[in-house]
């Protein structure tokens, strides 16, 4: 690989983020609980057959506090996000609510099935109690308890493979974003951009919660995310490895537009949280740091709306280089 590309404004006192200004209304920093225990829930092995109905009594939600430290995603809510989470097999389902005034309505018909397939347990509840089991808005009558998601591994996310038809590492490096429908957004570009890993640092970032899940459209069930425990240190040893570190900030004096061949590279794109953008080590790891343009009178794009620009811009020039 040639030389290392003009460090762009690196270290420098850059203002804000790619990200801009945190969402008005938005969720509280930190992941919400996923659920809450039940008393009267099956053993996480056993299997029902036709669904049944639940009322004042019946399932509880996934056992263990939701407040872990581990990527969440033990309660999955949303009709979109449960499909996802059904079609993916990546992990065990312990069972699906539906609300019971959609008991035969054909949008959720396709759940019913692939649950039924599955040998999952569903019940019919009473919607006031499902609204209560819900950490979303919006969970549309739908919900689902399941094995926390798996944690990527760092070491395979940065491992460059060799010959034909081989993709070269394209991930995406989350710096303390808070906000769940955000980091719901980023995933969900992240997926159809066809980045190949998420880095997420263990704390100061809100992990995979049912608003995150939901806001993916069930992506979070595809892009692997590995836990780090410090972003600088694992963007030092991305650089070790060879790839890229490209930080993505509205004050940068070099435009996302100008990265050209180095898109082909193993690269990494590195987000700031909203509001206060990169932080001060995460910036001093990045090889460059470079902005979208703006040309009206708002200075910087929310940051899961520069992430959907950013990616499709790095795999646009993959394409053109491939």
């Amino acid at each position: 690989m040639s030389g290392r590309p003009p460090a762009g404004r690196r270290g420098s006192n850059q203002r804000n983020t790619s990200g801009g200004k945190p969402e008005r209304g938005g969720a509280k920093p930190g992941p919400k609980p996923s659920g809450r225990p039940g008393a009267n829930r099956p053993p996480s092995g056993s299997s029902r057959g036709p669904a049944r109905r639940a009322g004042a009594g019946g399932a509880g939600g996934p056992s263990g506090p939701g407040g872990a430290k581990g990527l969440g995603g033990r309660q999955i809510e949303g009709r979109q996000a449960v499909r996802e989470l059904l079609m993916a097999e990546r992990r065990k389902v312990h069972e699906v609510w539906i609300s019971a005034e959609l008991e035969g309505d054909a949008g959720v018909a396709d759940i019913v099935e692939i649950a039924a397939a599955r040998r999952i347990p569903l019940l019919h509840v009473a919607r006031a109690r499902l609204e209560r089991e819900a950490r979303s808005e919006a969970p549309q009558g739908v919900l689902a308890h399941a094995a926390e998601l798996p944690e990527a591994d760092l070491g395979q996310l940065l491992t460059v493979r060799s010959g034909a038809g081989a993709t070269p590492p394209f991930l995406v490096a989350v710096d303390g974003v808070t906000d769940p429908g955000n980091l719901g957004a980023i995933i969900r570009s992240c997926d159809g951009a066809g980045v190949t890993g998420v880095l997420l640092p263990r704390h100061r970032s809100v992990h995979v919660t049912p608003t995150v899940a939901k806001a993916s459209a069930g992506a979070v069930e595809y892009v692997p995310i590995a836990l780090v425990p410090g972003l600088p240190g694992a963007l030092k040893q991305l650089s070790e490895r060879g790839i890229w570190v490209v930080g993505l900030d509205d004050g940068a004096d070099r435009s996302l537009f100008e990265i050209g061949t180095l898109a082909t590279e193993p690269i990494c794109v590195v987000l700031g949280a909203e509001g206060a953008g990169l932080s001060r080590l995460v910036r001093e790891r990045c090889d460059s740091i470079v902005s979208i343009p703006m040309a009206g009178r708002i200075s910087s794009l929310n940051v899961s709306s520069a992430t959907a620009i950013s990616l499709y811009e790095v795999s646009r020039l993959r394409r053109e280089g491939s």
